[in-house]
């Protein structure tokens, strides 16, 4: 059987490399991996203890209406639990939201250097992609994406906004929101998806979330992540807050038990532990602000981020970077795929984590 052109001509998604595999490659002991903007506590003991419950019903199937959950989460971000869906990480959601409200040769719309599951999506439903520059090489333009807007707008059936962005840690500040959504909201056949996978990691005083729009935009989508500040990345745990009508549609496409019962059962346990989620912004703002102490100091480039991750600039092939670190067991990640050949992107970690990475770029880069 003939696999179609347009699934073998795709560039699948690259993860960030495993410390497993690190240590048998190069022989070693020890491996930080600071890579894939993990929490590097691990989930909350209150989470671990949800989970260890839970062990004992994993002969059923879980709960397919996500009720507790839904119930929890609706207490959480102050919304009504049928304006939330779940799915199997927010790349389910997003898989999900490209199939529903786009055919083939339609087209979905995101700013340059953005999270690349919206273009592997794209490619498997032969969707076309277009970018909107950016301003000053990093950050939103309004302008210039309302203007690639008008320019497809026949075509272009969603729009991305990944606030703040993955990989460059930009964000878009308040103002910038409410003009985008003043301007997409009268767009009604176009669907706005803010995806807002690290918004707890924000310190700038202009940032805001999309959430409190959904009461006036109809057609917007936001996406909310247990992968980073709750430390579940394992567990695939992604929400999508949205209309009704929107959420009613997805329930239709996701499978029934789309999302384990240990998620669920996680989930609910990590919306309880306020303090967890306060420990993990202390320790992640200040791993940046080390991070950005010690990058100033070596003379090495930076993008300052929203995130729990900084962008570097190694004015080289990022690759050959990326291999001199593994031999010193430092996981960071080269973001070549993202058009960027000369970055990587280094996650908050532990101090260790932290210092090691640093002594082991200034050994690698010269700089020390």
């Amino acid at each position: 059987m003939k696999i179609p052109d347009y699934i073998n001509h795709l560039t699948a998604y690259k993860p960030g490399k495993p410390i497993e595999e690190t240590q048998r490659e190069y022989g070693l002991t020890q491996v930080f991996k600071l890579a894939s903007n993990e929490n590097p506590l691990g989930p909350s003991p209150l989470v671990q203890k949800a989970l260890e419950k839970a062990i004992a019903n994993q002969h059923l199937y879980p709960d397919p209406s996500q009720y507790e959950l839904l119930k929890a989460a609706a207490q959480f971000w102050d919304v009504k639990s049928e304006n939330i869906s779940f799915g199997n990480g927010t790349d389910e959601i997003i898989d999900f939201l490209v199939r529903i409200f786009c055919r083939a040769h339609d087209q979905i719309l995101f700013p340059q250097y953005a999270f690349q599951a919206y273009e592997v999506t794209a490619g498997a439903c032969q969707v076309e992609c277009v970018r909107a520059p950016l301003k000053n090489t990093w950050h939103f333009d309004l302008q210039k994406t309302i203007e690639t807007f008008e320019k497809n707008r026949a075509k272009i059936k969603i729009v991305f906004v990944a606030n703040p962005n993955n990989p460059t840690g930009t964000y878009m500040d308040a103002q910038t929101v409410r003009a985008f959504l003043d301007y997409f909201r009268e767009q009604r056949d176009v669907l706005v998806v803010f995806d807002e996978a690290y918004f707890e990691f924000t310190r700038a005083k202009d940032y805001e979330s999309a959430l409190p729009f959904l009461k006036t935009t109809d057609n917007l989508v936001v996406l909310r992540t247990f992968s980073k500040i709750f430390g579940m990345a394992g567990l695939r745990l992604g929400a999508m807050i949205a209309g009704s009508d929107i959420v009613q549609a997805y329930n239709k496409m996701r499978k029934p038990f789309n999302v384990s019962g240990l998620a669920q059962a996680a989930g609910i346990a990590a919306m309880s532990d306020k303090a967890f989620i306060k420990k993990t912004q202390e320790i992640t703002w200040s791993g940046l602000d080390y991070f950005y102490r010690e990058l100033t100091r070596l003379k090495i480039d930076y993008i300052p981020s929203e995130g729990n991750f900084v962008l570097i600039d190694v004015k080289t092939d990022a690759n050959q970077i990326f291999e001199k670190l593994l031999r010193k067991g430092i996981i960071l990640r080269p973001v070549k795929n993202y058009g960027l050949p000369q970055h990587l992107r280094m996650s908050v970690g532990l101090d260790v984590e932290n210092q090691a990475a640093i002594k082991a770029l200034s050994e690698v880069l010269g700089h020390g």
